[in-house]
């Protein structure tokens, strides 16, 4: 397909799920999960390998949905997708025996004579939420923890991507029984009747609007929840940074996907006195990245629907365009675009942007970029641009983000032995490798006690052991 400003996306109606079959599927998985067959280590491989097969197999089924859906390239596409969960598979492979087994910790010799332990155990039947941004990694890599985990797992794709999630469905229907791992497409109503279940767990990728209705959802039955949210992620660029590095960095971290991405750098706070060559530096990156006439480019992706464009399409009104600009209603496209004179009380300040519109703030020192950062809620990443180690330390350890970077943006989730998640409003709880097997594992500790001896000590009647208990507690 030639990328030409003539692309136009034909969503199909949506089919809501049927309450009656929802609750089925459930009481089937409960009864998969009550047979103990998930409990065994090498079943629990042998499905991870199945998923990484599929996957494989759908590659190029793959790649032509999500260019369907919002013409993302290829080469996004393996990359942030599929590439990404093919990597995560193989990782939990080489590693699972190790995680799943009980974890002696040190005991307190007022246990004497015992061991301590803890155990790694399945909540049991999972509900996965996933998005439309990044539709495949961001519902088979939870996917994958739960399994390791030894959960069951229905997944509830995003209705804004279709073409992705009518794949997602084939690829999990072609490996696994749905009494073990199932799809459940649909819209609005069917997320909020499957919220309405009782789940083991739920795991939710979103905004944090809708993260709130989930966690509420899941305290009716106390459920505990994992929520990926987002927020206003900061790019801090100091006067000390490589500006022509600094630039492709964020450049590429920020326009990647059509800056649809939770991570992106939702906006600069650029120290005054480089903004102008920052500016400039940006504009060179976007050119060589993006051609003279980006709306050509085959390596732009698109708005994902109309509503989007229209929430997005509106910032462009606030400060002034330095770069980009350029938009169109019918194909939904949006220039890689910078604006100026920005100010904190602007419309594309007020909202996580999620799209490719960059503002551009200023600062006068590091104290006042950090008060700027304090003064709003914690972002799920941040990226500090600086040579200066004492800067880097300062904004580390006064600031508060979900992970980031120094000195580049998004790549802290390449690194899958890194944890995952977000702060405050944007998240709760963390994933990727061992951290994903062990945020759906219930962590139970127990302690195996001796036989052989039974000190009386502890035992009424107590008499005047009171000081000699409070001595023996400070010695152990």
């Amino acid at each position: 397909m030639n990328a030409t400003n003539t692309y136009v996306k034909r969503v199909p109606p949506i089919v809501e799920a049927d309450p009656q079959a929802v609750f089925d599927l459930l009481q089937r998985q409960r009864s998969f999960f009550a047979n103990g067959q998930t409990l065994d280590i090498r079943f629990r491989q042998d499905q991870l390998r199945l998923l990484l097969e599929a996957v494989q197999n759908h590659e190029q089924e793959i790649i032509d949905a999500m260019y369907a859906d919002f013409r993302k390239p290829a080469f996004e596409t393996y990359t942030t997708e599929i590439g990404f969960v093919e990597k995560e598979i193989r990782l939990v492979l080489k590693h699972l025996k190790k995680w799943a087994k009980p974890q002696a910790v040190r005991e307190t010799l007022l246990n004497f004579p015992a061991r301590s332990y803890v155990y790694s155990q399945p909540y049991g039947v999972a509900l996965i939420i996933g998005p439309w941004n990044y539709p495949l990694q961001l519902v088979l890599n939870p996917l994958i923890g739960a399994l390791a985990a030894g959960n069951c797992a229905i997944i509830k794709p995003s209705e804004l991507t279709p073409a992705t999630a009518k794949v997602i469905a084939k690829i999990i229907q072609s490996v696994f029984d749905p009494a073990y791992v199932a799809v459940v497409q649909g819209g609005v109503s069917t997320t909020q009747h499957l919220l309405a279940q009782r789940f083991d767990y739920i795991f939710f990728t979103g905004s944090t609007q809708v993260g709130r209705v989930v966690m509420k959802a899941a305290a009716e039955h106390l459920t505990p929840v994992t929520l990926e949210l987002g927020g206003k992620s900061p790019a801090i660029v100091a006067e000390d940074a490589d500006l022509g590095l600094t630039a492709r960095r964020i450049v590429w971290g920020k326009f990647m996907n059509a800056g649809q991405t939770c991570v992106a750098p939702d906006y600069l706070l650029v120290q005054e006195q480089v903004k102008e060559e920052l500016i400039e530096q940006l504009r060179i990156a976007i050119q060589q990245f993006y051609g003279d006439t980006p709306r050509h480019s085959p390596d732009l992706a698109r708005i994902v629907n109309d509503r989007h464009y229209e929430r997005l399409s509106s910032y462009l009104r606030d400060g002034v365009v330095r770069i980009g600009g350029q938009h169109d209603a019918e194909s939904r496209f949006i220039a890689p675009t910078v604006l100026d004179q920005i100010t904190w009380n602007d419309a594309v300040m007020q909202d996580e942007i999620f799209g490719p519109i960059l503002p551009v703030l200023t600062y006068t020192n590091l104290n006042d970029a950090i008060a700027q950062i304090n003064t709003h809620e914690k972002p799920l990443a941040l990226y500090f641009f600086s040579n200066s180690k004492e800067r880097q330390q300062r904004v580390l350890k006064e600031t508060h983000f979900g992970g980031g970077c120094i000195n580049d943006t998004i790549s802290h989730l390449i690194n899958p032995n890194l944890p995952f998640g977000g702060v405050g409003e944007s998240g709760v709880g963390s994933y990727h490798g061992q951290s994903s097997f062990e945020l759906f594992s219930n962590q139970k500790s127990v302690v195996h006690r001796g036989t052989w001896i039974d000190l009386p000590l502890r035992y009424p009647p107590y008499g005047n052991r009171l000081a000699y208990i409070k001595k023996l507690f400070k010695w152990l």
